[in-house]
């Protein structure tokens, strides 16, 4: 069973997707930056749907269908340096997070984020801990500081402007092949699709450099996620040039009790040899979730 649907955060709309079992284990997917929701993979959902989760997915703001904050226009290059800006928060983008939650009736569900997703995730979990039941954070980390990307992977994202979908295909193909996993296949023909897609949906590099500008200038994470008390989970890539491993090895000792998994091989995707044994992550920390009394 599957639907579509607009959360309001605000002044800011949402868009999202569900599908699985309409009574299903409701888990909610959060996406990296500069990629719409079209960017999860096929496989991995059907597989978290046959595992009994309800899985939701949305657009962050400032990609695909969700609000564009175009009045903010492109954030200036001294927000770099100084690591300040005062368009939107990592937090607020929670907030867009549980706005999803509240329009699908979830009064709690399994978080899942991928990258800069991860750190929505995290800062979900910080904000609004009653409303997440397990957090999982995917190839991301607690600050901007921990996990620099190699040059070779800043360069592959800072690639020339795309004018049409064919070119934006190009590109996806070129960075997955920087900052994908270097020990597994890479599935570029659903890369050029997803890339083709999301053109069409939204093409808005701006937007990208205003996301990007929510986490160069976030404080580090590691107080509040030292706070948890949900079940956590921090899987990543021992090859992820992106977000370096210390990333995720910092998320991991700053929440208490969390299980962190280096998969070797892996880089900064989700290659389809690994997702059964993702899932199977997922799943297992999904059950060690109690309800509140």
């Amino acid at each position: 069973m599957e639907a579509d649907g607009v959360a309001r955060s605000g002044r800011i709309r949402i868009a999202w997707s569900v599908e699985g079992p309409a009574d299903g284990t409701p888990l909610l997917l959060i996406m990296g930056l500069g990629l719409q929701m079209v960017f999860w993979p096929p496989g991995l959902r059907r597989l978290l749907t046959d595992h009994g989760f309800r899985v939701a997915r949305f657009d962050n703001r400032d990609v695909g269908g969700s609000t564009h904050l175009t009045e903010l226009g492109l954030p200036s290059p001294l927000v770099f340096l100084t690591r300040r800006w005062r368009g939107y928060t990592l937090a607020d983008m929670a907030g867009d997070a549980v706005s999803v939650l509240d329009d699908l009736g979830w009064q709690s569900a399994h978080v899942l984020g991928v990258s800069l997703g991860g750190m929505i995730a995290q800062t979900t979990a910080i904000r609004y801990p009653d409303r997440v039941r397990t957090l999982t954070s995917v190839s991301s980390t607690p600050s901007p500081r921990i996990g620099r990307p190699h040059p070779r992977a800043t360069v592959a994202l800072a690639g020339l402007p795309v004018r049409d979908r064919e070119a934006a295909a190009r590109q996806m193909v070129r960075v997955f092949r920087v900052i994908g996993s270097p020990g597994y296949p890479h599935d570029e023909q659903w890369l050029r699709e997803a890339a083709r897609h999301s053109f069409d949906r939204a093409h808005d590099p701006d937007g990208v450099r205003r996301q990007l500008s929510a986490i160069v200038s976030a404080q580090d994470r590691r107080p509040g996620l030292r706070r948890l008390r949900m079940p956590t989970l921090v899987l990543h890539g021992a090859a992820d040039p992106l977000v370096r491993p210390s990333g995720g090895r910092a998320t991991a000792s700053a929440v208490p009790g969390a299980k962190l998994v280096v998969y070797p091989g892996m880089g900064h995707d989700l290659p389809g040899a690994l997702q059964p044994a993702i899932v199977d992550e997922v799943d297992a920390v999904a059950r060690q979730w109690t309800p509140a009394d």
